[in-house]
């Protein structure tokens, strides 16, 4: 047996998702046996944000109807999808960190019995300045996230919760404590 396991990583949009993920791989940098997944994303690669493979809706429509996605799943108008590759990493005994769907996270916990939920969360106006400091979103649609953040509910026991509300390198510090905890058989 292995320690290989599946870091799934979730929080609302604006939480800093893709800059923990980012600050763990730099911090990481092969000293642990892990793999840091990028997803497939119906976005054009220079629409800013995360690092991502960008997909056409025809190309995303091909790679999901071979099966070439281990998850994939439709969100604020854009597609997304995480490999097959992770599977490779995973049998190889890699650790393998995704950023995840908070919606997709009950059927990731059927497919992967050492899945580990990493919840994201930040304090709401922290949250707000974010949005509204990135500048993708119009005001109405900055709110309809605020309000899709304060009711979503993470509903899974074995979830590790991250505050990253302050400063950054609090958050990685948390992160890589997961990344370096041996596997937890599940309950």
């Amino acid at each position: 047996m292995t320690d290989a396991r599946l870091i799934y990583v979730v929080g609302p949009s604006g939480a800093g998702k893709d800059t923990l993920i980012a600050c763990a791989r730099v911090a990481v940098d092969g000293r642990l046996p892990v793999a840091f997944a990028h997803r497939y994303i119906t976005r054009p690669a220079d629409a800013g944000g995360e690092s991502h493979v960008a997909l056409t809706e025809a190309e995303y429509a091909e790679r999901l109807g071979r099966g070439l996605f281990a998850m994939a799943w439709d969100s604020h108008g854009l597609r997304y999808a995480i490999g097959r590759e992770i599977d490779l990493w995973l049998d190889a005994g890699m650790t393998v960190v995704v950023n995840g769907s908070r919606a997709w996270l009950p059927r990731a916990l059927a497919l992967y019995p050492h899945l580990v939920p990493v919840v994201l969360t930040v304090a709401p106006d922290e949250l707000r300045r974010r949005l509204i400091a990135r500048g993708r979103e119009a005001p109405e649609q900055i709110e309809a996230r605020l309000a899709r953040a304060a009711a979503f509910q993470v509903d899974a026991p074995s979830a590790v919760v991250i505050d990253n509300s302050g400063p950054i390198d609090q958050a990685v510090e948390a992160l890589l404590t997961v990344l370096r905890a041996p596997l937890r058989q599940p309950a």
